[in-house]
């Protein structure tokens, strides 16, 4: 293992800021050796005018040395080839492109990430970035890998045939991470001239005898039978698919088990918070905004931060031991015959948690119709904010039994997940015509996973999503706040008698419980009257086929804000009570009546509401996210338009079945 780096090759650098252009294959734990050089000093950014994003962090420093910042490129195979990373890579490297916010200047130098297990297939990637004239250092990555399948490369001959400084390392295990960083820290010579190809038939048979010269005949090795039969398994069309389907019921369990502790204290935060405030600040317009408007507002979005959290974790877990690319495979199979191929396995994944992170990484999603296809359905997977209504609604359809209750939850489920890819397939076959991409995928030897490139992942996209929640969710639960407090209205008769009888009450107990009831009709009557309310009373007739009445329209119109404010709001139209997990709430709600003394929650009611949830785009942070992500607000109309269209032609279809046969 050669250490020496020449004079002619490393100088010193005065500046007090360097960036170094981070490039490499997919599949080369480029990321995991990246997070080991910046830990958590990194943030996610775009490059402008594109769908590419890139990690922008900085080495670690001693104090008073100069700070190097590093910008992770996405993987490619070739700096020649069409595709949007590609190009992305080849406009860092020349200067023309940096991320948002950066000034463009080109990088002082390039670390080119290398697969120690895989070296035919990483080193025309270096010659390409050689050929660009940038000091280069490249990094033989996970070396721990390749020493286990007796794989050694001569890293000192490597060097003197490339003309850069090489080192082994393991961004895994930290091994030889200490030297690559103090190479980073001062590369700033070009690579020594040598006669090096530039066209690809050259470079191929380049690579191929360079990996021969710096490759004893005692390294080579047998093929890894193992993994060969494992893939046999994992990516056969039955039983890969049982596999699949145990994969991703344990990672759905560990999701709603292990998330349900960090958003009870999440839960708990806000309403200490609120109260608080409340206290704190005396009774009035401000006090209502930010107890009412941005404190719950933004507590019941932020409440399933953990679950999104969790959710790229695990995925993240599942990428880092190999399995995901072979998911991938064997969902590309299944997804093509719909228009969507296997890169947008992923982000309909993610969008089980929630469908803003996941529209965010449709970015790598190859090809500009099958990423717009991609966002378009992402919505139609059930999130995690629609589980409050399908428990509420679940519950009603079938109250002591929960075997059909979680029978009906599947079933949203699944429909979210036909509807998806149903819509894709419209879709690609009227606005988005063309051809799906091929999946080009490289399928990884299996390997341990890194907990710490997980975290950092995990880390990234909570700060991506909460900055949503920062931004767009605070302002329209603001908008929404002030729809539904505004105008204060005078209570209701019933309700000030009920405080009078109140006041004279020698009873203690009664007297608090004439109280409640009065509160119950004051909110009930303020939510009635409120601007919402008599949008939700003159918008109803468009509605009432779907069987909803004033009271349930306006619960639909306030879950715009987001798709859980349906269950509270409908506690306080009906109750007057937003303490939905309260058993007499439920009951409440059960026996809820319409303004003509029928029930409110009829089955066939109850039913259309269901589907309506699973099927419609009741959420205007998603329809944010679209706009920017999509290129205009046109595709946001349209994802708009073609859901509401198809929840409301379902839950009339639904409604009117369910009528028939009840």
């Amino acid at each position: 293992m050669g250490k020496a780096i020449t004079e002619a090759t490393v100088t010193t650098n005065a500046r007090q800021l360097r960036r170094v252009a981070i490039v490499g294959n997919p599949n080369t734990g480029k990321s995991t050796l990246f997070n080991r050089l910046s830990g958590l000093r990194q943030r996610t950014a775009n490059f402008p005018g594109t769908t590419q994003e890139a990690h922008v962090g900085f080495l670690r420093e001693r104090e008073g040395e100069p700070t190097v910042e590093l910008i992770d490129l996405p993987g490619v195979y070739s700096l020649s080839l069409s595709n949007p990373e590609a190009d992305v890579c080849r406009r860092v490297i020349d200067g023309e492109l940096m991320p948002a916010g950066e000034r463009v200047a080109k990088p002082d130098a390039a670390c080119v990430v290398v697969d120690a297990t895989n070296l035919p297939r990483n080193l025309g990637l270096v010659v390409e970035v050689l050929a660009h004239a940038r000091p280069t250092v490249v990094a033989i990555n996970m070396v721990d890998a390749a020493r286990q399948r007796a794989i050694h490369a001569d890293e000192d001959e490597l060097a003197r045939r490339l003309g850069c400084p090489v080192v082994v390392c393991s961004g895994r295990t930290g091994e030889g991470v200490d030297r690559l960083r103090e190479i980073l820290r001062v590369l700033e010579a070009r690579p020594e001239a040598r006669d090096l190809p530039r066209d690809s038939d050259d470079i191929d048979a380049f690579v191929r005898q360079l990996c021969t010269d710096i490759r004893s005949r005692e390294d080579r090795v047998a093929p890894d039978r193992l993994t060969d039969r494992v893939d046999g398994v994992l990516t056969h069309p039955l039983w890969g698919l049982g596999a699949f389907a145990i994969v991703m019921g344990a990672l759905f369990w560990v999701i709603f088990a292990l998330a349900a502790y960090p958003m009870d204290a999440i839960d708990l935060v806000f309403a200490l918070l609120g109260g608080l405030v409340e206290r704190t600040l005396p009774p009035g317009i401000l006090q209502d905004l930010l107890v009412d408007g941005v404190v719950a507002g933004v507590g019941a979005t932020v409440i399933f931060l953990p679950q999104i959290m969790l959710l790229f974790f695990l995925i993240s877990i599942l990428e880092g031991t190999g399995y995901l690319a072979r998911a991938a495979l064997l969902m590309d199979r299944l997804l093509r015959p719909f228009g969507l191929s296997g890169h947008a396995f992923v982000p309909l994944l993610s969008a089980h948690a929630c469908a803003i992170p996941a529209i965010m990484s449709a970015r790598g999603v190859p090809g500009r119709r099958d990423r717009l296809a991609t966002i378009l359905v992402a919505p139609f997977m059930s999130c995690t904010a629609r589980i409050p209504v399908y428990v509420l609604l679940t519950v009603l359809l079938f109250p002591g039994s929960p075997a059909l209750q979680a029978l009906a939850f599947a079933g949203c489920y699944a429909l979210g997940v036909v509807a998806g890819v149903l819509s894709a397939l419209i879709a690609r076959r009227t606005i988005l015509r063309g051809d799906t991409m091929a999946l080009a995928i490289e399928l990884p030897r299996y390997r341990w996973p890194s907990i710490r490139t997980a975290a950092i992942t995990a880390w990234d996209r909570g700060l991506v999503f909460l900055r949503k929640a920062g931004t767009v969710i605070l302002s329209i639960s603001i908008v929404l706040w002030w729809l539904g407090s505004y105008p204060i209205v005078d209570p209701p008769p019933e309700a000030v008698a009920l405080r009078a009888h109140a006041a004279e009450a020698h009873d203690e107990a009664h007297a608090a419980a004439l109280a409640s009831e009065a509160d119950a009709l004051e909110a009930s009557h303020q939510a009635e009257r409120s601007f919402i309310g008599r949008i939700g009373s003159a918008v109803q007739p468009v509605f009432a086929p779907l069987g909803y009445d004033r009271q349930l329209t306006v619960g639909v119109l306030a879950s715009f804000a987001a798709r859980e404010v349906f269950v509270t709001t409908m506690a306080v139209v009906a109750t007057g009570s937003e303490d939905v997990e309260d058993q007499g709430v439920l009951d409440a709600l059960a026996t809820a009546k319409r303004d003509d003394g029928t029930l409110i929650f009829t089955a066939a009611t109850s039913w259309s509401l269901l589907v309506y949830f699973v099927l419609a785009m009741q959420c205007l942070p998603t329809l944010a996210v679209t706009a920017r992500e999509a290129g205009g607000w046109k595709w946001a109309g349209i994802q708009l338009a073609w859901m509401f269209g198809l929840a409301y032609v379902a839950a009339f279809a639904t409604f009117q079945i369910m009528r028939m046969v009840a």
